[in-house]
């Protein structure tokens, strides 16, 4: 059953060093207050598996917490590069990133087989492409109905999963509204699950048709952080903060600058600054 707890204690009672962690969202519901907690908490040798990564993984590279990344299309939604990533591949700073690379229909199927118990993920894909030589998890069968060829990739289940949602209801419930990706496989998937909240609530009102509830009994750990996914946006309660992710290419792109901002603004202050950073009067509305 899940467990209320504050962001401090729910990280450090479900993640560990050396664990397979997911941090998941899709344009929104970046779980950042999270990833800034486990930060602080100097997690080393993680395991880093998401689809589409960005400034939230490029972070915690840069912070030495991943020995692994498991992605599909790694950037700074449109302003370009990790830089802090590539520093860690090319460069081996601040120390070697072993890099296991897929399609995003790979990592979502991945993420599916994960939640139902399967051992793998078999789909049509990877047709023409040339990351099976370089990726040696991506491999073929063929179908005994049709003869037909398919690729095949190892199902994921993280150690942790760990998302960020608009509401839990005082029972455990939690509440997904808007673009949903993966959030809800990674927390099947996952033995053990951290969701941070905009809110708590004693049930869930007036539900959006386009609306996902996680039950109760598969989360581990609730934490209420208001503001927890900026700068990226929480429908129904604030907009993307555009100018954060312009403004983090210069930052990531110098080393001691890269750290200076992490001490200033990760590892000097707590999640509480997260309600701080969102313009409240901006808000992603429901449609």
């Amino acid at each position: 059953m899940a467990e209320f707890l504050s962001l401090k204690e729910a990280i450090a009672a479900n993640l560990q060093d050396g664990d397979r962690v997911a941090f998941e969202g899709f344009t929104h519901l970046m779980p950042y207050a999270a990833a800034h907690e486990a930060i602080r908490q100097r997690r080393r040798d993680l395991t880093l598996i998401r689809m589409t990564p960005d400034v939230i993984y490029d972070q915690m590279i840069g912070m030495g917490c991943a020995r692994k990344l498991i992605f599909s299309f790694a950037g700074n939604p449109g302003v370009g590069l990790l830089r802090r990533l590539r520093d860690a591949v090319e460069n081996g700073w601040p120390g070697p990133l072993e890099i296991e690379e897929h399609s995003h229909a790979a990592m979502a199927n991945a993420y599916e087989a994960g939640a139902a118990g399967l051992p793998c993920a078999i789909f049509r894909g990877y047709v023409g492409a040339g990351l099976k030589a370089v990726n040696p998890n991506i491999r073929s069968v063929v179908c005994p109905f049709t003869g037909e060829e398919l690729a095949a990739v190892p199902a994921l289940n993280p150690d942790v999963g760990i998302i960020h949602a608009q509401k839990a209801s005082r029972r455990g419930d939690v509440l997904i509204e808007g673009i949903t990706a993966a959030q809800k496989e990674v927390v099947l998937a996952s033995k053990r699950s951290v969701v941070t909240v905009e809110e708590i609530v004693e049930d869930f009102d007036d539900v959006h048709k386009n609306a996902c509830i996680l039950p109760h009994w598969t989360v581990t750990a609730i934490a209420q952080v208001p503001g927890g996914a900026h700068p990226s946006y929480a429908h129904g309660y604030y907009r993307r903060d555009n100018a954060a992710y312009i403004d983090w290419d210069p930052i990531a792109a110098d080393r001691d600058r890269f750290l200076a901002w992490m001490q200033a603004n990760v590892l000097d202050v707590g999640p509480e600054i997260f309600a701080d950073r969102v313009d409240w009067d901006q808000r992603a509305v429901l449609s």
